[in-house]
């Protein structure tokens, strides 16, 4: 593959110099483009699009358009900088928002200089600001049509059909592995009651479809290398129409666990409450009062509900022979299951905390 003759296929200023490698994401191939324009630098992202995960590209790219020229034009109104606040599409010389030939479907977006990306939680204050950020994301797309945006994969953080696959698999049990998870088969089984909540709610009109990201980790957020702020979301591959409870609930799920995600030791699972807390008050502040107060109410169960998913779906794989989630040792998805449903059942114990907690900072 000519990265060099893929990237001459966009409308980028300046001659391209250096390409390399960028970033830790594990989905998209990215790299850093460099280039001189009379003088003066100018820097690209460039990303081979994986269409094994997103397969339909026209409607992935129409979606991030979309959102980044209505994100653009809010900022803009606001007296805010969008090229620095959104995410900028660069478009193809001939007026497409992605190239594709041969070799894949590729795309570029303006580099957001100044600005950096955190993988972990180092200190209270990056969550509070990553709160912060996402509710901006919220707030700012709150008067959109969700309804428009195409599901690039279709029934994401659907817990319901989530716990039917998980139940089809456990009934096929192909590879004998289920009397190896027996607690944590009963732990999925015990909560069957749970798994459509969020879903009925939105289905009976009682929470609104919403405009959500889905991928609400502090990786996917530029912060600001002064301030500290975060200044703009980006990775909008799996923006779609959603609930807002989603996007939350699994900030809280990556973002407030005490222990790793394939933690071995569940004694070093928990609900960091601190935490919790910290991005709470940053997302209401961020939403500027654009939830319900029942989405407001119903944000413990978002944390809670995201997690139980995310929980079910390594089970799932492990039950099925590890076939989406890659593995690195013996009965990995097995260690990740286990550490989200640890943190489920904190969840549970500290329930009234969460409450609390949200109630304090409701508008």
């Amino acid at each position: 593959m000519d990265l060099r003759e893929c990237i001459g296929k966009f409308a980028i200023e300046g001659t391209v110099g250096e390409i390399k490698e960028y970033g830790s994401g594990h989905i998209n191939a990215t790299y850093l483009v460099e280039a001189e324009s009379k003088g003066n630098p100018k820097k690209y992202i460039f990303q081979r699009i994986n269409t094994e995960i997103f397969q339909n590209v026209d409607h992935l790219m129409e979606n991030i358009r979309n959102v980044t020229t209505y994100l653009r034009n809010r900022i803009a109104k606001r007296g805010g900088d969008p090229d620095r606040e959104t995410l900028t599409v660069i478009p193809t010389k001939d007026g497409g928002s992605y190239y594709r030939d041969a070799n894949g479907c590729f795309r570029m977006y303006q580099f957001i200089s100044d600005a950096s990306c955190f993988d972990a939680v180092d200190k209270p204050e990056d969550f509070y600001e990553s709160g912060v950020a996402f509710g901006n994301f919220q707030a700012d797309l709150s008067a959109f049509p969700a309804e428009t945006l195409h599901e690039t994969i279709p029934d994401f953080h659907n817990t319901g059909k989530r716990f039917e696959t998980f139940c089809k698999v456990l009934k096929e049990d192909p590879l004998g592995r289920a009397a190896l998870a027996g607690p944590e088969i009963a732990f999925v089984l015990e909560r069957e009651s749970q798994m459509r909540i969020l879903t009925d709610l939105l289905q009976k009109g009682e929470l609104p479809l919403r405009v959500t990201h889905n991928d609400t980790k502090l990786n996917n957020i530029m912060m600001d290398n002064r301030t500290g702020k975060g200044i703009c979301i980006i990775d909008l591959d799996t923006v779609m129409p959603g609930l807002s409870l989603y996007d939350f609930g699994d900030a809280i799920r990556f973002g407030a666990n005490t222990g790793a995600e394939d933690e071995t030791d569940l004694k070093k699972v928990s609900l960091n409450l601190e935490l919790f807390e910290c991005y709470t008050k940053g997302y209401l502040k961020g939403c500027q009062g654009s939830l319900t107060e029942l989405e407001c109410r119903m944000l413990p169960m978002g944390a809670k509900m995201m997690t139980l998913e995310c929980g079910m779906r390594f089970l799932a794989d492990y039950l099925a022979g590890d076939v989406y989630f890659k593995i690195h040792r013996k009965d990995h998805n097995l260690d990740r299951c286990r550490s989200q449903f640890a943190l489920v059942a904190d969840m549970e114990k500290h329930w009234s905390k969460m409450e609390d907690v949200v109630q304090k900072y409701m508008a």
